[in-house]
């Protein structure tokens, strides 16, 4: 039984423009330096279905819903349509959206069903600032809050954990799971940078620490330890969500709190402890931020090394 790799073609499609960072060339970087060093070797990689609506009813409302499918299916095929001032589609970008909520939804499934001890999903668009009811930041459906809530809803699965360690607090995923006590969520972040909240948890299951510009890995790794550990273990979940973000890499200017490969390594070790503690080794990771490619594909490796039992 070998770690699941779910990625897919259509998400490469998706494109917002030559000048953005949010680009098709990011799952590339990641996959070489998988494959680089050897880590597919390891994973049985998984192609996956797109998502359903039922699925997706679950963290986005049903106006929502009914609003990005008329305008995804209304872009010209050479054009684009601006959802918001760094968020735009193309003609494949919907689908694009569908798949990478349906991977996440799949690794749920493998993972929950003990078809795969954990999942990584190498996908686009990313998804933790898609809101109940608004898409924004790069994100269009939450793909981490469609996988936690199917596990909840489908799975056998009554408590579940979210780490969030992007630069950006996962505005999104917050206000899907805020007050769901079925869900503990710990979010790290930089301080005063989009989406500019977080400092103030918007209810009782969400620890979220801001960080000041210029941390570093120090820092960091208190807050880890001070706050998310001891929360975790209280909350003893059942299977553990990774809303994996890599733009706190000091070579990413994304963001400024200068993480290195040896941060998201050991943080992942940090988790991994958790879950082989409370949760049998269940951990579904899915990609979100990170857009410099090189320090982009250095921090997934290192990352699933540790998240694959590789290290």
């Amino acid at each position: 039984m070998l770690p699941a790799y779910i990625t897919h073609h259509d998400c490469l499609l998706h494109d917002m423009g030559e000048q953005h960072p949010e680009s098709p060339a990011r799952l590339g970087a990641i996959n070489d330096q998988l494959l680089m060093h050897g880590l597919l070797d390891y994973m049985h990689a998984f192609d996956p279905p797109l998502v359903t609506q039922q699925q997706l009813a679950r963290a986005h409302t049903e106006a929502y819903l009914e609003n990005f499918a008329q305008t995804g299916a209304n872009v010209p095929e050479d054009g684009y349509v601006q959802i918001d001032p760094d968020t735009r589609i193309n003609a494949y970008s919907y689908r694009a959206a569908q798949r990478a909520a349906g991977a996440a939804a799949m690794a749920a499934e493998l993972v929950a069903s003990g078809k795969a001890p954990v999942a990584f999903c190498n996908i686009r668009p990313p998804g933790h600032h898609a809101e109940r009811a608004a898409a924004g930041g790069f994100c269009f459906f939450n793909n981490v809050a469609v996988a936690i809530l199917h596990a909840l809803d489908t799975q056998g699965i009554s408590r579940v954990a979210l780490i969030d360690f992007d630069v950006h607090h996962g505005n999104g995923s917050e206000d899907i799971l805020a007050g769901d006590q079925r869900v503990l969520m710990c979010s790290s972040f930089e301080k005063d940078i989009y989406p500019f909240c977080g400092d103030i948890p918007k209810a009782t299951n969400m620890i979220n620490v801001g960080l000041p510009s210029r941390s570093g890995g120090k820092l960091f790794r208190e807050m880890v330890a001070a706050h998310w550990l001891p929360a975790l273990d209280a909350f003893a979940p059942e299977m553990i969500f990774i809303s994996a973000g890599f733009d706190a890499h000091r070579e990413d200017d994304m963001g400024n709190l200068g993480l290195v490969e040896a941060d998201f390594a050991w943080v992942t070790k940090e988790i991994v402890a958790v879950t082989n503690k409370h949760a049998r080794g269940r951990i579904v990771s899915c990609l979100e931020g990170g857009y410099e490619l090189s320090p982009l594909g250095r921090s997934v490796a290192a990352h699933v090394r540790v998240l694959i039992g590789a290290d």
